[in-house]
């Protein structure tokens, strides 16, 4: 079948960026462009003749521009098979001429509901009808119709209408109706998502859609490739929405640590730092000064805080900045970054330095999704407070207000810590990790280890209960003088009996917090 060239085009656009151009190129091919509402209006600014939607219809844009293209005489045009004699003679008894071009993009649902500020009204509101429908209609009928959603398709179309007299190809049309259906299907998949957040918690059908968001250097390792993806209607302070100010592109794992670093260092009121290898906290502290903070976490455990990833809860200041670049740093993540240092930490051309507003409530909009080979687990994700008044004490010593603090600190970092996790601190500064461990006493003496002397008055974090006391006897042999777990192991009578015996501070909190 002959390639018939472009003579009719329906634009309606709500990203109009280089529609201008080009509307006026399709002009100067003899192209009739119907438009409508503000596309009409901006055509007209830039002296592009344009033919008014109402024009077509018979009607005028009705309820607030609610109702505009939907009508027999837009989508019979689109719908029209132009080998189908019966569907030719219907369109010539209606007087109904084809539309053989769309360009249509819709309004912008997924950037409005990311905004944590949206109400429901206005989420509403950005639900395209005519758009969606319209796209449809032209992507449908691919044989006859071209439909263009991306404004990044619009110089390879004028290309090939150039170089084919008007006329646009049958496999250029297919392409951009599959183009178009994604783009359907993105929009309907992020109104679902956004719509059904507070009525199912767990649907039956999980309509989960991600658009890339960049090509990452490689995978865990350098023979694997990655691509970092964005999930339509995540708020707006979500990690993938980072802004990089400098250094090279991220890796698969710098991103990863930079998810972990960014989630433990909101979890801080006061000036705070994480420190974060291999998706585990080498060293988290908080202190009034946000370089005191660095400090205190970095000491931790210096040697493993070389290639580590960074994250600060406040704007990072010069002082802060100085102690960064006095060891090499893979990435930091901070609310912002003023210009002096910028400066200084731009003197390291790879280091990565990405900024984000920080909102502590962003995982309370998400859920936490793992894959397993043919599927995906989905849960919540392990956040909010634990209170404090509804922990439990064991025996007959209680804790000090400072060891108050410090306990609920070191319970904090512990459910960052990946499993089997055991976080010593002191001063509101970790002074020994052990993470990862297959069993719970070796946990101990890692983290025990990595303290040295500095366990001696100290507080332990175990983020699940103790299942023999063997791991309280070392800790409390060191110096350890208060503990925090969720108990509920068959012995927990034998470890509250080590406690009162040794005169120890212990408090129980109900809730475990594994981190696979």
């Amino acid at each position: 079948m002959e390639v018939e060239p472009v003579r009719r085009a329906l634009i309606s656009v709500s990203n109009k960026a280089g529609v201008v151009g080009l509307a006026r190129e399709l002009r100067d091919m003899g192209v009739e462009i119907i438009s409508t509402g503000g596309t009409e209006a901006k055509l007209r600014e830039e002296g592009i003749e344009v033919t008014p939607i109402s024009e077509v219809t018979g009607f005028p844009e009705m309820l607030g521009g609610r109702v505009k293209t939907l009508h027999p005489n837009i989508h019979a045009a689109l719908l029209a098979r132009r080998d189908d004699p019966q569907h030719l003679r219907e369109m010539e008894e209606m007087g109904i001429k084809p539309i053989d071009l769309v360009v249509v993009n819709l309004y912008p649902f997924a950037e409005t509901v990311s905004r944590p500020e949206t109400t429901l009204e206005e989420a509403v509101e950005q639900i395209d009808i005519g758009g969606v429908t319209l796209i449809r209609a032209a992507a449908k009928n691919f044989s006859h119709v071209a439909v263009v959603t991306n404004p990044k398709r619009y110089s390879s179309l004028l290309l090939e209408m150039r170089r084919n007299g008007g006329a646009i190809s049958l496999d250029t049309r297919r392409a951009l109706a599959a183009e178009a259906f994604r783009h359907t299907a993105e929009y309907d998949s992020a109104i679902f998502a956004y719509l059904s957040r507070t009525f199912e918690e767990f649907p039956a059908t999980l309509n989960m859609v991600c658009k890339k968001k960049s090509d990452l250097r490689y995978g865990e390792n350098p023979h694997q490739k990655a691509a970092l993806y964005q999930e339509i209607g995540a708020p707006s302070t979500s990690l993938v929405f980072a802004e990089q100010l400098h250094g090279k592109e991220l890796s698969f794992n710098n991103v990863l640590d930079l998810d972990a670093a960014w989630a433990l260092v909101k979890e801080f009121e006061l000036p705070g730092a994480a420190i974060i290898k291999h998706n585990n906290p080498c060293g988290a502290a908080m202190a009034e000064r946000l370089s005191e903070a660095y400090r205190r976490a970095f000491e931790c455990d210096p040697v493993s805080a070389f290639g580590s990833v960074i994250a600060f809860n406040r704007p990072v200041d010069e002082e802060t900045a100085a102690r960064v670049n006095e060891t090499f740093v893979e990435a930091v993540i901070a609310p912002a970054f003023p210009e002096a240092a910028l400066a200084i930490l731009r003197g390291k051309e790879d280091i990565r330095l990405l900024q984000l507003p920080l909102e502590r409530d962003t995982y309370m909009l998400l859920k936490d999704v793992k894959r397993v080979e043919g599927g995906l687990l989905v849960q919540d994700y392990d956040r909010g407070e634990d209170p404090r008044e509804e922990m439990l004490l064991v025996g007959d010593r209680e804790p000090t207000e400072e060891q108050w603090e410090e306990l609920i600190f070191a319970w904090k970092v512990c459910r960052h810590v990946r499993s089997n996790a055991i976080v010593l601190t002191r001063g509101r500064a970790t002074v020994g990790i052990g993470a990862g461990q297959m069993s719970r006493v070796d946990a101990t003496r890692v983290a025990l280890m990595k303290a040295g002397d500095r366990a001696r008055g100290s507080v332990l974090a175990s983020d699940a209960f103790f299942p023999f006391p063997d791991s309280v006897i070392l800790a409390a042999e060191a110096g350890v003088e208060a503990f925090i777990q969720p108990g509920g192991s068959v012995r927990d009578e034998e470890i509250f009996e080590e406690v009162k015996k040794r005169g120890l501070v212990m408090v129980l909190t109900g809730k475990r917090h594994f981190r696979h």
